[in-house]
């Protein structure tokens, strides 16, 4: 009783609010409750809704001379309240709704994948929030709810766009959406068979295989099992299982081909209807998967292809419904194609390859350039090389349908799973109901295949699919193995722990080692700097991760080799070489010593970008400024004007007295890093020391924040803010960049641990923003990464960068060299849509750019939204799709000229003896290219040329010739 008057004063708290503030996860998790117990679930009442708006009481329905009307229930005042508050709508009835609040445009068309996720709740869990009021008579009427999906479809398909923009989340609603009477046969076999060994353990197996490698003999085990354990069983786990059953007999009955027409068939006497009438001529009678796969496959692809030739919505949705049937008879008749030799098999991964993209898994564009082909009639052998290329494209297609499932469903996942944990579940159904599982199954068999004719196999503990892990950087690691299966934003990470992440985070401190199964893209901040500081990263795959969460905790050993195989092993098959690696070294061995001898704090003025160069990099400003004002010499027309704040003003401000104390700044702070190396000599636990360090440096970072910005200086900044830029201060949107001469270094890259602020237009905002960030190298992040690498942290000197903003359609980063390949005339590009793109580990459009003309494409762009910046300041959401490449040909054009300009140019310019790679950031107006920032690109020359890394390199002919014939 207690329970229930808590939860109704919850509700009654939380619709006295209103809608001016959003609702907690923890309240929305107990109004959740309250409707699971509730006989009308999220529902309030009964009524009748007549065409001309009125409402009826449920037993006086509409009049005939006001025309029909339809009868369903009304939603509780807390879920309405909900929908107005925090846009979550609980318990959707399409009778209820309007078409276009329900598409939800503006919110990336939130509300349909909620209404996604609310079915498969329901079927995983009891009806979910309509536990007891599933069983509400009337609430809910199947054949307005029918009529409703079809009108909503006639809408929504008569505009092309929606097509090409949408085609893979339209697809997908039509499983969910009732529109022409069918069920989600396959979604529901999963859920059954989930709720059953979520209550009885030992189906575990049977679920796993259910979920994992599902096929038609499955029902037979079912049914064994029943009978194994029938004297432990109780009646209702009985019924549980023959419901299941049943679900299996209809979803592997064959389906009939020649049902896929009818009468009633829009598309007859069309091109794509004569492609699927001859189709359904050829196979109607054909049971041999091997032959009807790869028909099937085309036809999915001419659907796709076709679909907008044809103009009727009627039409459309019919072929889209067709499609569905297609795919569902590619994903039962996988199993039963058994390639017998190497041929077949690839064979079937270009097949199943070309129904993924047939199915909307990946664009168009992206099919054409991942170039599967099924082996030539008359070729006889492939070379390892080749073989292992046809790898990495099909691995690629894999990794993509599954980033297509994250990047249309992640993000209302995530709002559902803060308070229905459950909803977590939900992608890895999506993705385990496609095509892509069986696509995924048989690359992971011809990556074992290559892998033993290589010898470059993986050693992950004794889990499978082995052959889906890849290495990023090279490197080796010892520690506790903490496997995050969910978001790593909100997770504590330790210097000498391995973690293996769903996606990198975007903070990341210092860690032993990585591997994630998005890697974001490999010119991100987090990957760099795992490049430059020789820790061992790898990707893996989604089903890796789960398999590798019974370690989690346990000490394991870690290396990627120079060719990127793995080793994860226990802590107990450690070879003596191995542990020798782990033997306790100084604390200054393989540290860097950043020089301050010359740096000039005397310079107390603000500079003109134009006035900076490469020369002045660690002298009066950190290398960003130095190098973009050298930039500006060599491409004046792609480089904004700038001021530069230099280390000299930052150190006058630092001279102060901080308030509250009786020392000035700077004095605090070499005060406290004197005590923390007296405290080291006197043999006291890092740990402490460190947390001491930590503890200080807040109390200092907040002070900063606070700094008193002396007089002359704030009418300098305003003074040459017009000359140089134009305008008034705090007219134009600028960009504050920290620029501190401990990064972007030679041998230490720093990439992205102070802070940037992006488009900042508001005065006061423009100087609090110095403040913020001169106080940015003291945060825990950036201490730590310093700490860990650098010889004298201590001495870090901030200048900042202030650029206008450039508003750039899409942005990102060059390096001037092939990082998937090695190749060091080769050029990797990775470009985001809006600013900001590729260095926060977005999943970015990634080309790889070839010395002898030529790209190769290894990555499409994932992120659902992109950041503009507007005039008035600050940053815009705007929502991207996929459908058409971000960079076009002429964009890659010039960036290869560019390249080839850096590299002749800038060592001479500067008289500079570098000879590596750049890492150039840019960014594109209108197909202009801008250039905002360059750096060297630092690789950990330590792991490069490590000589156990080396010892577990095998060494590959990639000219050794395969037979076809192989037997696998």
């Amino acid at each position: 009783m207690k329970k229930t008057v808590l939860l109704s004063v919850i509700l009654i708290s939380f619709i006295a609010k209103g809608f001016s503030q959003k609702v907690s996860n923890e309240a929305i998790a107990q109004q959740v409750i309250q409707y699971k117990n509730d006989v009308r679930g999220p529902y309030k009442d009964i009524r009748w809704f007549c065409t001309d708006g009125s409402i009826r009481q449920p037993k006086d329905p509409c009049p005939n001379n006001i025309g029909p009307g339809v009868q369903h229930a009304r939603y509780k005042d807390a879920v309405v309240s909900l929908g107005k508050s925090n846009h979550i709508y609980l318990g959707q009835i399409l009778a209820y709704t309007d078409k276009v609040e329900f598409w939800d445009a503006e919110n990336n068309q939130s509300r349909l994948k909620q209404y996604q996720i609310d079915k498969y709740l329901r079927a995983i869990d009891n009806g979910w929030i309509n536990e007891k009021g599933q069983f509400y008579r009337g609430a809910i009427q199947s054949e307005d709810e029918e009529a409703w999906g079809i009108d909503f479809y006639k809408w929504l398909l008569a505009k092309d766009e929606n097509l090409e923009m949408h085609y893979f989340l339209i697809r997908q609603s039509l499983k969910d959406i009732p529109h022409n009477g069918d069920d989600n046969l396959s979604q529901l076999m999963r859920s059954q068979s989930k709720v059953i060994s979520d209550e009885f353990i030992q189906f575990m197996d049977l679920r796993v295989k259910i979920h994992g490698q599902p096929e038609a003999s499955d029902i037979t085990k079912v049914i064994a099992f029943k009978n194994k354990y029938a004297n432990q069983l109780s009646v209702n786990h009985k019924n549980k299982i023959d419901e299941l059953v049943s679900t299996m007999q209809k979803f592997y009955k064959p389906i009939d081909i020649k049902s896929l027409v009818n009468k009633s068939s829009l598309f007859k006497n069309t091109p794509i209807g004569e492609k699927i009438s001859n189709f359904i001529a050829s196979h109607s009678s054909e049971t041999k998967a091997s032959l009807l796969i790869p028909d099937t496959a085309e036809l999915l692809m001419a659907i796709r292809e076709s679909i907008l030739d044809e103009k009727r919505p009627m039409a459309r949705l019919q072929l889209l419904d067709l499609s569905l049937k297609l795919e569902e008879i590619v994903f039962k008749t996988s199993p039963e194609w058994e390639p017998e030799n190497l041929q077949q098999m690839l064979t079937k991964i270009c097949y199943l390859g070309m129904a993924t993209a047939g199915s909307g898994y990946i664009e168009l564009s992206e099919w054409d350039q991942i170039n599967l082909k099924t082996p030539g009639e008359k070729e006889e052998s492939l070379t390892l090389e080749t073989l292992t290329s046809v790898l990495e494209n099909a691995r690629s297609l894999v990794e993509w349908s599954s980033s297509m499932v994250k990047a249309n469903y992640q993000h209302t996942v995530d709002v559902y799973t803060g308070f229905e944990p459950k909803a977590y579940g939900f992608i890895d159904d999506k993705i385990r109901g496609s095509i892509a599982l069986y696509l995924g199954e048989n690359v992971g068999e011809l990556g074992d295949f290559i892998a033993k004719e290589s010898s470059l196999t993986n050693k992950v503990m004794d889990i499978p699919n082995q052959s889906s892990f890849r290495g990023l950087n090279p490197g080796y690691a010892f520690g506790e193995l903490v496997v995050v299966d969910g978001s790593p934003d909100d997770i504590e990470v330790h210097s000498d722990k391995i973690y293996i992440f769903q996606r990198p985070p975007a903070d990341l401190k210092p860690i032993a080692g990585i591997a994630t199964v998005s890697e974001g893209n490999m010119v991100s901040h987090v990957q760099l700097l795992a490049r430059n500081l020789g820790i061992p990263n790898a990707a893996l795959s989604d089903d890796n991760l789960k398999s590798l969460k019974k370690y989690s905790g346990q000490k394991v050993f870690y290396a990627v080799s120079n060719k990127g195989n793995i080793i994860l092993k226990p802590e107990a098959k450690m070879n003596e070489t191995e542990r020798a690696l782990f033997v306790k070294k100084e604390r200054n061995e393989e540290k860097i010593e950043v020089p301050i001898e010359n740096i000039r704090l005397t310079e107390t003025n603000i500079l003109n970008l134009r006035d900076v160069d490469a020369s002045d990099s660690g002298k009066l400003c950190g290398p960003k400024a130095a190098n973009l004002g050298q930039l500006k010499k060599m491409f004046p027309d792609k480089v904004v004007e700038g001021l530069v704040i230099p280390f000299g003003i930052f150190k006058e401000h630092m001279n102060q007295i901080m308030p509250n104390n009786d020392v000035s700044y700077w004095t605090f702070l070499n005060v406290m890093f004197a005590k923390a190396e007296r405290l080291r000599n006197e043999g006291v636990d890092e740990t402490e020391i460190e947390n001491y360090q930590l503890q200080e440096l807040e109390t200092l970072r907040t002070a900063i924040k606070e700094i008193t910005l002396k007089p002359e200086f704030v009418a300098q900044l305003e003074t040459d803010f017009k000359r140089i830029l134009g305008k008034d201060l705090g007219k134009i949107p600028v960009f504050l960049r920290s620029d501190t001469n401990m990064e972007d270094l030679k041998d230490f890259t720093g990439a992205g641990l102070n802070l940037t602020l992006f488009n900042v237009s508001d005065r006061d905002k423009i100087l609090d923003g110095i403040k913020a960030v001169w106080a940015s190298p003291y945060t825990e992040r950036s201490f730590k990464w310093r700490q860990k690498y650098l010889l004298n942290p201590e001495n870090v000197f901030p200048s900042i960068l202030v650029i206008p903003s450039v508003d750039v359609d899409y942005s990102g980063v060059l390096i001037t060299k092939g990082i998937s390949n090695g190749n060091e005339e080769d050029l990797t590009v990775a470009m985001s849509r809006g600013a900001g793109g590729a260095v926060d580990g977005q999943l970015a459009e990634t080309y790889l750019v070839k010395i002898n003309g030529g790209t190769q494409f290894l990555a499409p762009a994932r992120e659902q939204t992109y950041n503009s910046l507007p005039e008035t300041g600050g940053f815009l959401k705007k929502q991207a799709t996929f459908e058409t490449p971000i960079l076009n040909q002429q964009n890659i054009n010039e960036i290869r000229v560019l390249a080839k300009t850096i590299r002749k140019t800038l060592p001479k310019e500067t008289q500079s003896d570098y000879d590596g790679a750049y890492d150039v950031e840019l960014g594109f107006k209108d197909n202009k290219l801008w250039l905002f920032q360059i750096r060297p690109f630092v690789e950990n020359k330590k792991a490069l040329s490590s000589g156990y890394l080396e010892s577990i390199t095998p060494i590959i002919d990639k000219n050794k010739k395969i037979s076809l014939s192989s037997k696998l």
